[in-house]
């Protein structure tokens, strides 16, 4: 059987190599992928843009491939599963009307609403005088929202008034108002932000392990946010009562609501969560995709063939299905170019990679290029090594054993990732 994973992100690698496993496959094509998708047993690179829908039909019905996967938002919220069903092909992942859960915030917002889903009080804006009228009447801190799809980098957690008016001017300065909204002002929720990703049919919803996202730059979440700095698997403040809620408040009311308003929801439902301290989950985002990094560890602990699960959930016969894990915990940490998530270098070669797959880690490649036969920087984060352990910490230990035998120039990682399930422990963090 052939499959086809459409991306070129680490989400996409993990979910190449965990389809390359199953025993019904004889090769993964990726498009367009990247050096480690290159190079991964049983799976090829095509360059095949991700948002060329016409190209990629065209590749499975050269290539005869039986099943595609879709791995990033950008060609989800452009129709390709749409395009797909419309050409009689098997594709996994949401339709373009369900999409809209990530790809526009204030869809998302309104959506939870209607259907008295828990999340965070909110405001949509198509101007900017609006927008700074509400942030003077509402204080800080704040938390505001491009629109639109923006890769995990479009929020900005305003601690101050001052800050919260740059980032309502920084959205109108890209993208001059026109009368549509342009992005979502929300309260400033206060817990504990966990991930929850399940695979879904229209009406059944399985839930993966769960996991935990460093969105900031810097060490003690501190600096910039960005696409996500490393994440780690299973989140202890998911505990058996949060996991019901979160199921009962938040999922199954997701599927039921998209269902009535007919677009039922089909793929990886990613539903971002804050928790507050008596253990009740609200809505910080929805994604329509697998989380990045949290696939990278997910995926490592899965132990359920992924290519049957996705098929299943295409044909709506997830209902008798259990996915199963590595009891063992995974922490996967991100190395990005020097500068991310701003301005940064590309075209660095990468040395070491040999050297941290001997020390047990697995390094999965997302912003990186094969020049002459040597791996590359190619974009911001560049790769996530992920270590799996007896604990949080054994684990955190072994990816970070892998991270300190890879080198280029520039590379910046944060030294604490899954630093909140270490304590829970009462173990020391890596030094």
């Amino acid at each position: 059987m052939k499959v086809l994973v459409i991306g070129s992100g680490g989400r996409e690698h993990a979910i190449a190599w965990k389809v390359a496993q199953s025993a019904r496959i004889t090769e993964v094509l990726v498009a367009p992928g990247n050096a480690g998708t290159a190079t991964e047993p049983r799976v090829r690179n095509v360059n095949v843009s991700a948002l060329d829908l016409d190209g990629l039909v065209q590749l499975v019905r050269t290539e005869r491939i039986d099943f595609t996967i879709v791995g990033p938002e950008a060609p989800l919220a452009a129709g390709v599963v749409d395009r797909f069903t419309r050409e009689g092909l098997r594709c996994f992942g949401p339709i373009q009307r369900a999409a809209q859960l990530e790809s526009s915030k204030s869809f998302a917002k309104a959506f939870l609403t209607r259907h008295d889903i828990p999340t965070a009080a909110w405001s949509a804006f198509a101007t900017a005088a609006e927008a700074h009228a509400y942030i003077d009447a509402q204080g800080a801190p704040i938390v505001i929202k491009a629109d639109g799809l923006a890769a995990g980098k479009g929020v900005v957690v305003a601690r101050s008034l001052a800050e919260a008016h740059h980032a309502v001017d920084d959205v109108f300065r890209s993208v001059p108002a026109d009368g549509t909204v342009r992005l979502v002002i929300e309260e400033f929720m206060v817990g504990e932000e966990a991930s929850f990703i399940c695979v879904c049919d229209g009406t059944t919803a399985l839930p993966f392990a769960s996991s935990q996202d460093h969105k900031t730059r810097d060490d003690g979440d501190k600096g910039p946010n960005t696409g996500g700095m490393g994440a780690y698997s299973p989140a202890p403040v998911v505990n058996a009562a949060v996991h019901q809620r979160t199921m009962e408040r938040i999922i199954l009311p997701t599927l039921m609501g998209m269902a009535k308003e007919g677009a039922p929801f089909s793929g990886f439902l990613y539903a971002g969560l804050m928790i507050d301290a008596e253990g009740n989950p609200r809505v910080v985002e929805f994604n329509c995709r697998f989380g990045d990094p949290e696939a990278q560890p997910v995926l490592s602990r899965l132990s359920t063939d992924l290519l049957e699960i996705c098929e299943r959930a295409v044909a709506g016969d997830l209902a008798s299905l259990e996915l199963g894990f590595d009891p063992r915990p995974a922490v996967g940490v991100v190395i990005a170019a020097g500068g991310y998530p701003d301005k940064y270098r590309s075209g660095d070669v990468i040395d070491g990679l040999d050297a941290a797959a001997a020390v047990g880690a697995k390094v999965f490649h997302a912003g990186t290029a094969l020049r002459d036969g040597t791996v590359v920087t190619a974009g911001g984060r560049v790769l996530c090594v992920v270590g799996l352990g007896e604990s949080v910490a054994a684990a955190q230990a072994k990816a970070y054993a892998g991270v300190d035998s890879i080198h280029f120039d520039q590379a910046h990682w944060r030294r604490d990732i899954g630093y909140r399930a270490i304590e829970r422990e009462g173990q020391p963090l890596v030094d």
